[in-house]
């Protein structure tokens, strides 16, 4: 090529070429994503260790060897040679020791441990059952007696695995008297149809308020208490299909009243007499058990007849 066609290039401008620019920007992209990598990785140290002891193990460890003297080295740089420190490992080894004795020991304990646990399991599980059997035998008396509790005569709820029916004095008895009113020897017979069908204990409970009460049949209100629940108990034995057996009979008087006799409306609500039907014992156990008709001479008597 002559001098000429080399003078008639163009001339070259000045500065960087604009690729450059571009990859200027790349580079700087690229250095921007690693240092985020960098700064988002996490070391675990105890895992770097594990890795390094198990490649010493793997292509060999410094062992000490004991020698009389230090050996020599041969080289100009280092006359002498002194072996390295091993590092210890992270990896530690716990061993223990028993005799058959003690193993025999601890098997006994667990098998024990586990008994108690499968007893309370079983138990948990009894009680919830139990629970449950009671909300249902509740809600066939609730239904059974639909309309006697719209009036307020009746009342039905479970405690527990108890079923608890309430019946007021309010249509049951007369003030101060302990003879069942003609009206409500039905109601009676309802809940005699289905204690029979149900099975568990039956518990007649008679309480009063704390109001003094003496008259010349009940000198008190544990007479009267005690009354009441002896001839709700008298019907329900009217029927020959009941068992006897299941029933316990006992007047409590104002020792356990469901609200404070504060007013004549709380003191009418404790006024009540309540049949307890119950499957299986609870922590308490049974009520204190009072007079039965099978204890008072084998005959049957009324309520006025006891006092």
């Amino acid at each position: 090529m002559s001098a000429e066609e080399d003078c008639n290039c163009p001339p070259c401008k000045k500065g960087l070429p604009a690729w450059l620019a571009t990859f200027g920007d790349l580079m700087s992209l690229l250095m921007c994503f690693f240092v985020l990598l960098l700064s988002f990785s996490e070391m675990d140290v105890l895992r770097f260790k594990q890795l390094a002891g198990s490649m010493r193990e793997a292509f060999g460890v410094q062992a000490q060897i004991k020698v009389e003297d230090i050996p020599k080295g041969t080289s100009i740089i280092a006359q002498e040679f002194s072996p390295g420190r091993p590092e210890p490992t992270p990896l530690n080894e716990v061993r223990q020791v028993t005799t058959d004795v003690v193993l025999h020991t601890l098997d006994v304990r667990s098998q024990e441990g586990e008994a108690v646990i499968q007893d309370r399991q079983a138990a948990s599980e009894q009680q919830q059952q139990q629970e449950e059997q009671a909300r249902q035998d509740a809600i066939q008396f609730s239904m059974a007696l639909a309309s006697e509790i719209g009036e307020g005569a009746v009342e039905v709820e479970t405690d527990g695995t108890k079923v608890i029916i309430r019946l007021r004095e309010q249509g049951s008895f007369a003030p101060g008297s302990a003879f069942v009113q003609d009206e409500y020897i039905p109601i009676l017979a309802k809940i005699r149809d289905l204690l029979i069908s149900i099975p568990g204990t039956v518990a007649i409970e008679g309480h009063t308020d704390s109001v003094p009460f003496s008259s010349a049949t009940y000198p008190s209100n544990w007479h009267l208490s005690a009354a009441r629940a002896l001839a709700v108990a008298d019907e329900l034995f009217a029927d020959r299909r009941v068992n006897e057996n299941r029933f316990t009979v006992a007047g409590l008087a104002s020792s356990r009243p469901r609200v404070p006799n504060d007013s004549e409306a709380n003191r009418q609500r404790n006024r009540r007499v309540e049949i307890i039907l119950q499957r299986g014992q609870d922590e308490l156990g049974m009520p204190i058990r009072a007079a039965s008709p099978e204890e008072l001479n084998g005959q049957r008597m009324s309520p006025a007849d006891i006092f």
